[in-house]
């Protein structure tokens, strides 16, 4: 068993009052910051000089997420979602609960139900989706590895978790779809 939990409770402490962290999720490494913590989101767009009205992903950890975050989702999303071979992130309407700044000018959000262990536990104990942005400069390629993320984005979080900063296995972004009368409209394959 992997231990990663000193990075779990370093990473609770600086979500919990607003701060920012770097992170490895289930596709490429990320900046994360509580979902619901406007202020805390404001930071992510600054950092990565991003407009706000580019929306960011956020992570859930269970299907009972989906419910509480968004106002009326298609529950045969879930049966799909077990179809899929890659991690893949669903733009859902209505979203409720989340910072404004979050949700798109539709009043959509891009949830994504993550399956990687360190990120479900950190989820689940923080017990509030956590914000998943690609750990980047707006406009520059993602980082796929921890070595590519750069020292400006390094020297913009609080906390910079060690677990899996070695693996050098080539990540990619999710799939990203909408869900649209119980069909899949591929936004990002």
């Amino acid at each position: 068993m992997v231990n990663f939990e000193h990075d779990i409770e370093n990473c609770l402490a600086v979500l919990k009052y607003g701060g920012l962290i770097l992170y490895p999720t289930d596709t490429v490494w990320g900046i994360g910051c509580d979902a619901t913590n406007e202020a805390a989101v404001a930071k992510i767009y600054t950092l990565k000089k991003r407009a706000d009205s580019k929306a960011m992903i956020v992570l859930a950890a269970e299907e009972k997420d989906i419910l509480y975050y968004t106002a009326s989702p298609d529950i045969a999303i879930f049966d799909y979602l077990e179809t899929t071979h890659k991690p893949t992130t669903v733009i859902y309407e209505g979203a409720i609960g989340l910072a404004e700044n979050l949700i798109a000018a539709d009043g959509s959000i891009a949830i994504r139900l993550c399956n990687d262990l360190f990120c479900r536990q950190l989820i689940k104990r923080f017990r509030k989706p956590i914000v998943s942005t690609s750990a980047n400069i707006s406009g520059q390629p993602a980082a796929r590895i921890f070595t590519e993320i750069k020292n400006e984005i390094k020297e913009g979080v609080d906390y910079i978790v060690q677990h899996r900063q070695d693996d050098c296995t080539i990540a990619e972004p999710s799939a990203i779809i909408k869900w649209n009368n119980g069909m899949a409209e591929i936004i990002r394959p």
